[in-house]
């Protein structure tokens, strides 16, 4: 059987702007496979998950630690991991709410290699005083290894982006120790000419790190997936399954005008060349897995529920 399966982080509003957001939304072709399609069971995470849905769902993980993804993105970015328990460490900007500290989405950052690397530079002293090994992978993802922090809890970036990061920092008895470090690296950076200068041009500053992603080289998460989660918001595909992060951003942001503008784009260049497959036959079978921050819902269609021409298109599945 021909079975694609096409992944949307996002595509779920939130429900108490639901009605809002799908008066105005122009998608005839997912409108009409999810009101033909089958609806599957829900899945569901707590609301303080280390992983949001469908990075929990990429992995094969429940969400209760941040996917084991270090090893595999260090042999996806060309970086020899070697034997130890790697952590995914990223160049992250901290803002000041009201009482607290809340992580921006990382991507909004915009560091170039040039930046990373020298901030990398600076840090790495920090890192090598105390023992532990960092390798550069990219501008956003750099590599710690800290072979005692084994049980460290971590939460990827995106579950915890445009939130209180008190729920979502590492926690475990090393967490102190990570504290530390991180607090020796922000007070470094703090006065860096290059975060002084990105803040005369109206950028970010790099204040702080993210810790996540711990791994063992026996802790095999697939290249192809790895790639999926790293690469958020790009649209990619691997073993099957097709995924479009491009909504993840505008939601992280509460940016509900771009969410429109990308779930209509979403329908036209995605769903609706799926939707044609599946009428011309050379396609049996398609799910949809949809999701917001705590739930993943899963619709499948078929050749045979495309018939069901009594049921009327309707956007309304996405509120229920």
């Amino acid at each position: 059987m021909r079975h694609t399966t096409l992944l949307l982080p996002f595509a779920l509003p939130p429900a108490e702007l639901a009605r809002d957001l799908l008066g105005p939304l122009e998608a005839p072709s997912l409108a009409l496979l999810l009101a033909r399609a089958a609806e599957m069971p829900l899945r569901e995470q707590p609301p303080f998950a280390a992983s949001l849905p469908h990075e929990s769902l990429l992995a094969g993980t429940d969400g209760s630690n941040s996917p084991p993804l270090a090893h595999a993105l260090m042999a996806a970015l060309g970086v020899p991991p070697g034997d130890g328990w790697w952590f995914v460490l990223q160049p992250v900007h901290f803002h000041v709410a009201r009482d607290h500290l809340v992580l921006t989405d990382p991507r909004e950052i915009a560091l170039d290699d040039a930046t990373s690397q020298a901030l990398f530079a600076a840090a790495c002293p920090l890192f090598d005083e105390l023992g532990y090994e960092v390798r550069y992978g990219n501008a956003r993802h750099w590599f710690l290894r800290a072979d005692s922090w084994q049980a460290l809890r971590t939460s990827t970036p995106d579950a915890a982006a445009g939130r209180n990061v008190d729920v979502w920092m590492p926690a475990g008895e090393a967490a102190r120790h990570w504290r530390k470090l991180h607090n020796e690296v922000q007070m470094l950076w703090h006065m860096h000419p290059l975060n002084e200068e990105r803040e005369q041009r109206g950028l970010r500053r790099a204040n702080g790190l993210w810790l996540w992603g711990g791994a063992a080289p026996g802790m095999h998460l697939p290249e192809a997936r790895a790639r999926l989660l790293a690469a958020m918001p790009a649209v990619a595909a691997a073993e099957g399954l097709a995924c479009d992060g491009t909504l993840l951003p505008p939601a992280l942001a509460g940016d509900w005008s771009q969410w429109l503008a990308a779930m209509q784009a979403i329908d036209a260049e995605r769903t609706t060349p799926l939707l044609a497959a599946l009428r011309a036959g050379t396609l049996d079978c398609l799910t949809l897995q949809l999701t917001d921050a705590t739930r993943l819902r899963e619709w499948r269609a078929t050749r045979a529920s495309m018939r069901k021409f009594w049921r009327t298109p309707s956007l309304s599945p996405l509120s229920a």
